[in-house]
């Protein structure tokens, strides 16, 4: 065998060792630029940074520290503010300078529903129902961003935006609700200590899924890091699950959804010329004597059984043969699926304002919510223009706007019990005695109807006291109530001054 015929024979480990040694060791990519908002009341100077940071984890092997690993890059985007009009030393003094902590939920959502929104400096023209803006959309300045009161950090967490766990990671173990609320909260701390926000009025902004990680992040950051925040803000949250979905010998959701159910169909005309504050209060009067015939179940006379369908298909626009076939439960997306079948047409979920058609009209189960592809395209392309022709920020990954690759979610902390947060963000409120909560619903949410989340507020153990340091607001839209122009503009208002009242110390 001659010289120019041998092989050459390497270990495997060897090479394998070789290899992780080349690989570089991630790295943040953040990008900064620098914005002026002209407004009504003068220009807001603000500086907007954008791009992935990486997210390490203290490693102990065989008890020993093996230092702080790479586990995950996560994309965020976070605007301070550089000086406001007719603005004193302390609008940018970072001990009196607020800065708020936003993202939505799913499990699965990126942060651009709030971001482009509702709170950040620029927003998403997406239209309303009735008057949806065709592609390929536009961006227009949000007059009444946040960043007037408070400076923003918008976090997407692993798997969804740019966000992804580091090669050769797994991203199985950030799909979870504890999982996910480590990490969330390891950026949050990374994030405050790195510019020297410790001192700041802190708060956090969490949308459906969102206030579900928002109330467990309240406790959950004070006990581990003693991080404690001014206020809390929940966006439609999803406190207690069990009050959400219709699960197996289950009554709980059917009567905290009858006032949305009504809510509902008297915006779509199927209940006369009734008023929506009349149908609304009479659902919530008569829901109390809903859930005492459900409770009962076979034990309820057939007299009052049929009264109790009558009045259900009375509220709810659904026939009463329907209403008596479902058993006098009525679970949510069947009833999307139902209530407008003899106009062809399918109702939404997160907004049961929007409705769409279907591809046949024997659907059991809603086959899409028409709410989502009537704003997911606008929401999409808004952000993918924004991050590289305004921010300035280029990567070709994948930007998951709503990714299904965290699911299936694990909630192996709750198994044998209900999903419910209530209860920390009630000890939240107790450990510290200055924390608010403002929490902001929509009439037409037919994700999370107003009903559930007060009843969800309602079962907090705390002192009765503490009560006043909880606000609600209900505004006439749905989930995302703020591609409503209306309610878009006084939550804004309403979340401001929030802000301004949790953060005064004077």
């Amino acid at each position: 065998m001659t010289d120019d015929e041998k092989t050459t024979q390497t270990d495997p480990a060897t090479t394998n060792t070789s290899r992780a040694a080349e690989k570089p060791e991630p790295t943040d990519d953040l990008v900064t630029t620098s914005h002026t908002l002209h407004t009504p009341q003068g220009d807001l100077s603000y500086t907007a940074t954008t791009g992935r940071i990486v997210l390490r984890q203290e490693v102990l092997t065989e008890d020993k520290y093996d230092g702080r690993k790479a586990k995950a890059e996560v994309s965020i985007t976070y605007y301070t503010l550089d000086s406001a009009p007719g603005s004193e030393p302390r609008d940018t003094d970072v001990t009196r300078r607020p800065v708020t902590f936003a993202f939505n939920g799913g499990p699965g959502s990126s942060s651009v529903w709030l971001h482009l929104g509702l709170l950040g400096p620029r927003r998403v023209d997406s239209g309303d129902v009735g008057n949806l803006t065709p592609p390929p959309y536009r961006l227009v300045d949000n007059l009444e961003t946040l960043l007037h009161v408070s400076d923003l950090v918008f976090i997407d967490p692993v798997s969804t935006g740019f966000s992804r766990a580091t090669e050769g990671e797994q991203a199985k173990p950030f799909h979870g609700f504890t999982g996910d609320l480590e990490s969330v909260g390891e950026i949050i701390r990374l994030w405050t200590s790195r510019n020297d926000r410790w001192m700041s009025p802190k708060f956090l902004i969490g949308e459906s899924y969102g206030g579900t990680r928002g109330a467990a992040l309240a406790e959950y950051l004070q006990q581990r890091f003693g991080m404690f925040f001014n206020g809390v803000m929940l966006v439609a949250p999803a406190l207690n699950l069990e009050a959400l979905f219709d699960g197996e010998r289950s009554n709980l959701p059917h009567p905290l959804f009858l006032p949305l159910y009504a809510a509902t169909a008297q915006y779509h005309g199927l209940l006369g010329d009734r008023t929506l504050d009349d149908v609304v209060a009479e659902a919530r009067d008569w829901a109390g004597t809903y859930a005492s015939v459900l409770a009962r179940g076979a034990r309820v006379p057939d007299d009052e059984r049929a009264a109790a369908v009558t009045k259900i298909s009375s509220l709810t626009g659904l026939s009463e043969d329907y209403v008596d076939r479902a058993n006098l439960r009525l679970e949510h997306t069947r009833v999307y699926a139902e209530l407008l079948r003899s106009r062809r047409l399918v109702t939404g979920r997160l907004d049961t304002r929007f409705t769409g058609p279907a591809d046949n009209y024997l659907h059991e189960q809603m086959p899409y919510d028409p709410f989502m592809t009537a704003t997911a395209g606008a929401y999409t392309a808004a952000l993918h223009h924004y991050l590289r022709g305004e921010l300035e920020y280029e990567h070709d990954a994948i930007y998951e706007v709503l990714s299904r690759q965290v699911h299936p979610w694990s909630y192996k902390e709750f198994e044998g019990q209900a999903v419910d947060v209530a209860d920390k963000l009630a000890t939240a409120m107790i450990i510290n005695p200055h924390l608010r909560v403002h929490v902001a619903m929509g009439r037409y949410d037919g994700g999370v109807p107003v009903e559930a989340i007060e009843y969800s507020l309602d079962q907090m153990a705390i002192p009765a006291s503490y009560r006043d340091r909880i606000e609600t607001r209900v505004y006439p839209a749905g989930h995302m109530m703020y591609v409503h122009p209306e309610s878009r503009t006084a939550q804004a208002a309403d979340l401001a001054d929030f802000v301004r009242r949790a953060s005064d110390r004077d």
